[in-house]
């Protein structure tokens, strides 16, 4: 499901530590600036419809996905449906986020 940056920053500030922040782009690109308390996982890394052993083992463990633009978050997004998480949530790019980041 693609939400707004809006959207996710809310979800974050509500659910705290039972929802999981995931940056999936490269590792340079996660260097040079995230969101607070991302955690990343170069999307390239993420096999369709195989549970990476990083995320959580809970299939309804709320992810909200983001990236530079939107592309890979919406590819990785479909591949954790395909893994079996059900509450997916495509945040879109790093460029619409208006709030904090982590440089």
């Amino acid at each position: 499901m693609a939400i707004t940056a809006q959207e996710g920053k809310k979800m974050l500030d509500e659910l705290g530590d039972k929802v999981l922040l995931l940056d999936v782009r490269h590792a340079h690109e996660y260097n040079w600036g995230h969101i607070p308390g991302a955690v990343l996982l170069d999307n390239d890394d993420i096999e369709e419809g195989v549970k990476p052993e990083s995320l959580p083992d809970d299939l309804d463990h709320p992810i909200i996905i983001y990236c530079r633009s939107g592309v890979r978050s919406h590819y990785a997004m479909l591949k954790l449906q395909a893994a079996g998480y059900t509450h997916v949530y495509d945040m879109g790019g790093i460029i619409d986020w208006p709030y904090e980041v982590v440089r």
